[in-house]
């Protein structure tokens, strides 16, 4: 892990959450199978999210975090992680290794509006 904090800016796509990192190559990589639907709740009180938002994240508590995700499971080059905060699980596509070089066992996010 490089930093301590990272932060993409996540904004929706033909109706789905993407993201785009220079830093990485990822153009309009998708958040899928759950994780969609906890940004959606993520976001519920930011004005205009769709049309981007700052999702700060890290593999370490920091102050005012939003949600934790705690690790399951490895599946399809993935990893499951459980969000305590929504009573659910979503998966996290093999982009993750593009900021952790093993996944997180707790992974910390915020959002805020851009």
């Amino acid at each position: 892990m490089n930093n301590a904090l990272m932060v993409i800016n996540p904004y929706k796509f033909s109706g789905q959450w993407v993201f785009d990192d220079d830093d990485t190559g990822l153009v309009k990589e998708p958040f899928v199978a759950g994780i969609d639907v906890m940004i959606d709740k993520l976001v519920s009180g930011l004005n205009k999210p769709s049309d981007g938002f700052l999702l700060i994240f890290s593999g370490s508590e920091f102050p005012s975090y939003d949600i934790k995700l705690e690790w399951r499971r490895e599946d399809c080059g993935g990893n499951w992680y459980w969000c305590e905060e929504y009573s659910m699980e979503g998966w996290l596509c093999p982009a993750l290794f593009k900021y952790f070089d093993v996944a997180p066992k707790e992974i910390f996010a915020k959002a805020k509006a851009t």
